[in-house]
């Protein structure tokens, strides 16, 4: 294949590299130039210099999450988002559903299911883990806004 870009109308960045490959940009069927393959091989297996690549952030997340709660006052602190979070949905379901007056007894069964689908997650646990602990206190937000809801109505 020849070198030539000249009637090529690929980006300039594509004909600084180094390969010839036939244009698949374009239709005009002219050689263009890209990166080598030993730059692309390098960069799959190390990324030094470079940004970091989603599933590389992905891999981290768990022990970066486990080196970010260590200290108790982060776990207070989303322990107390967690509690108050169950407590807004709660007035949230109770609102919507309780001024429509439609699908009363569905949300009701809905909320009952997930309640003791979230005691039951927490329960059976060997070992507690913290988002099985962050599940069970935004359950008890909720029930304490259910119950804190059904006290306004009833007086």
């Amino acid at each position: 294949m020849a070198k030539s870009t000249t009637l090529c109308p690929c980006p300039p960045t594509l004909r600084k590299q180094t390969l010839t490959l036939p244009c698949t940009l374009h239709t005009c069927k002219q050689p263009r130039k890209s990166a080598p393959h030993s730059a692309a091989i390098r960069a799959a297996q190390d990324n030094s210099g470079s940004p970091p690549r989603l599933i590389d952030i992905i891999r981290i997340m768990p022990e970066t999450s486990k080196d970010y709660f260590k200290k108790p006052s982060r776990r207070v602190l989303f322990g107390g988002i967690s509690l108050l979070g169950g407590f807004y949905i709660a007035q949230t379901v109770s609102l919507s559903f309780g001024a429509l007056g439609v699908n009363d007894v569905i949300s009701a069964v809905l909320c009952v299911l997930m309640t003791e689908y979230a005691t039951r997650f927490y329960y059976t646990r060997q070992k507690v883990s913290f988002p099985a602990a962050l599940l069970n206190i935004f359950k008890l937000g909720f029930t304490y806004g259910l119950f804190l809801d059904a006290f306004k109505l009833a007086s």
